[in-house]
């Protein structure tokens, strides 16, 4: 036993694998590391690197457009192009739609959910309107319309152009207008147009169609050619079918149609004065025509979808005709004989800066588009 002692005092040798035998070399070794420097130094790259890119991505989106825009700039240069004039997908889309209803009567869709559609041609009754067959003068291009006559003579109208009134800036619908035109009386409105444009043509193209079609949406222009060719009896006879989209009532109705007339009627009465050399002799008859207008809608309920006309004699005349649904259909309301008073209402929807509506006035130059563009007098014709 004491000569094992002395062993058991000296230094146990331990092997050691794929690390290094010295403890302190490999602390010091780690100790030099500085983490937070290196995560500093990987912070500042990734920082450096996102900027790059962004930068690239910014100056390529820059270079695109400017390239773009140069292209665009050189082939604004080259007045020659390749397509077609005009849109032929606007002026289908401007067009009426006509279609047949179940009973085989054609009809155009108004876009209202509530009045949907309006006939293409209204029938009515001379008797319902007091007029007299009229005598075409000797070099008038004449087509007889085939109405039917049951009723006694009647006069056809087609249908112009269509649109909703609305009312405060939330457009409330009111009611739904169109603008016909006695057949027979087309071919004059078509010569009186197409002449207007172009003297010596029997038809419009394509430019003298759109230098027609901004003077009938100017707001001056339309004033002026509008008054002109009403106060001449072009068209002849014309009409207003109106058709509310929720209950109302006359009164509300005359208040509307007052304000329209009182609005156009300064400027009419002044050009009168100023035609005849007069001083004040037309304002009294032209007030008495205001009273006659306004007891003729003194009454009481317009219920929704119920037609109202207002109809434009070959005088003139305004002929107010409602039809309440009832078994008696249309039925005449009153007249008034003062020209100046239809066609201050008339201008409401035609013509000027604030019109009725703004639809019906598009749709209207619309379809006065497609008269001219057809030779005059086959309108009529095609109607039939």
């Amino acid at each position: 036993m004491a000569h094992n002692g002395p062993k058991l005092l000296q230094t146990l040798q331990r092997r050691t694998f794929l690390r290094s035998r010295d403890s302190g070399v490999r602390g010091s070794t780690y100790d030099t590391l500085n983490v937070p420097n290196l995560a500093r130094k990987r912070h500042d790259y990734d920082r450096t690197r996102l900027i790059f890119l962004a930068t690239g991505s910014v100056a390529g989106l820059i270079a695109m457009g400017y390239t773009g825009w140069q292209v665009k700039k050189v082939l604004e240069k080259n007045p020659k192009k390749l397509d077609a004039t005009g849109t032929p997908q606007s002026e289908l889309a401007a067009r009426k739609v006509v279609v047949h209803n179940k009973d085989g009567r054609e009809i155009v869709p108004t876009g209202n959910s509530i009045v949907t559609e309006f006939p293409r041609t209204v029938e009515l009754p001379l008797e319902l309107i007091g007029e007299k067959p009229q005598s075409p003068p000797p070099d008038a291009v004449v087509v007889v319309p085939q109405v039917d006559d049951s009723d006694g003579p009647c006069t056809e109208y087609t249908l112009v152009g269509l649109g909703t009134r609305t009312v405060t800036f939330l457009k409330f619908e009111v009611y739904v207008v169109g603008f016909y035109v006695a057949t027979a009386d087309i071919a004059a409105l078509q010569n009186r147009l197409i002449k207007r444009v172009n003297p010596i043509a029997t038809a419009l193209v394509s430019g003298e169609k759109n230098e027609l079609r901004a003077s009938l949406l100017d707001p001056t222009d339309s004033q002026t050619l509008w008054d002109v060719m009403l106060e001449e009896g072009v068209p002849t006879r014309s009409l207003f079918r109106i058709v509310p989209v929720r209950d109302t009532d006359f009164p509300h109705l005359r208040d509307g149609f007052q304000r329209a007339i009182k609005s156009q009627a300064p400027r009419i009465l002044d050009k009168e004065k100023q035609e005849a050399g007069a001083s004040n002799d037309t304002a009294p008859d032209f007030g008495e025509s205001m009273r006659e207008f306004r007891h003729i809608f003194n009454r009481g309920k317009a219920k929704k979808g119920r037609e109202l006309m207002l109809v434009r004699g070959s005088d003139g005349e305004l002929s107010v005709i409602f039809d309440d649904g009832r078994s008696m259909g249309r039925q005449l309301l009153g007249t008034v004989g003062d020209e100046r008073l239809s066609r201050a209402l008339w201008l409401n929807y035609l013509g000027g800066a604030n019109v009725a509506s703004e639809a019906a006035r598009q749709s209207i130059a619309n379809g006065m588009i497609e008269f001219v563009e057809r030779p005059i007098g086959t309108v009529a014709a095609q109607v039939i």
